[in-house]
């Protein structure tokens, strides 16, 4: 197998487009006439766009495939985004040629799935104390860094984002698994409640779900 560049706009990618829909991927391109197989590369879109050393991994899919099911589908298990190339295949002297395009149209990212994150906050006070004691426990599909999540405290009430209360760190990351984490005091009128450090990016790759 090598990799050269595609010279014929007549053969190359175009509208290639991505909609996800429950885990599920579905690419649809406008196919070159006269081109009848192309190979797909799947990688994240966070690693080095690097093009692959050999087929393997790769999928092979033809022009009458496309036509019967309407695009390409796939299901999405990698968390995060998720890029595909197609490159258009050919056989020449026994030899498979891919070939890439120069300006990417040949390229798409979608969304991948998203790791859900539960966790529970549990308090327990005594009728004449002026502290309560708080238990959080933590459970992640997959291996958190600790400083995907905080807890914010508040006075009242439960905070409703990240800037209502006074936020804190957590000191360790979380393995896969149900965490359960050191009891703390807070004042017997305080609540907390767990936030992405980063809603914005974070939001993207995992889902926070209170259990």
């Amino acid at each position: 197998m090598r990799i050269d560049n595609q010279a014929l706009e007549s053969r190359q990618i175009r509208g290639l487009a991505g909609k996800v829909n429950d885990n599920r991927c579905t690419l649809q391109w406008l196919w070159p006439a006269e081109v009848e197989a192309v190979y797909i590369h799947k990688t994240r879109a966070d690693l080095p766009h690097d093009e692959p050393a050999s087929l393997q991994g790769m999928k092979l899919y033809t022009k009458d495939e496309y036509k019967a099911n309407n695009g390409y589908h796939d299901r999405l298990e990698d968390i995060g985004a998720v890029r595909y190339t197609i490159y258009v295949t050919e056989l020449s002297a026994g030899e498979t040629i891919l070939y890439r395009q120069q300006e990417g149209s040949n390229q798409h990212t979608v969304r991948g799935a998203k790791a859900k994150i539960y966790y529970s906050i549990q308090y327990k006070s005594g009728l004449f104390k002026k502290h309560k004691t708080v238990q959080i426990q933590v459970m992640s599909e997959v291996p958190l860094a600790k400083d995907v999540l905080c807890y914010v405290k508040k006075q009242g009430g439960p905070p409703a984002r990240l800037e209502d209360g006074t936020l804190y760190p957590f000191v360790e990351d979380f393995p896969p698994g149900r965490t359960v984490l050191p009891a703390i005091e807070i004042g017997k009128d305080e609540m907390i409640r767990l936030f992405f450090t980063d809603g914005r990016h974070y939001g993207q790759l995992f889902e926070l779900i209170p259990e």
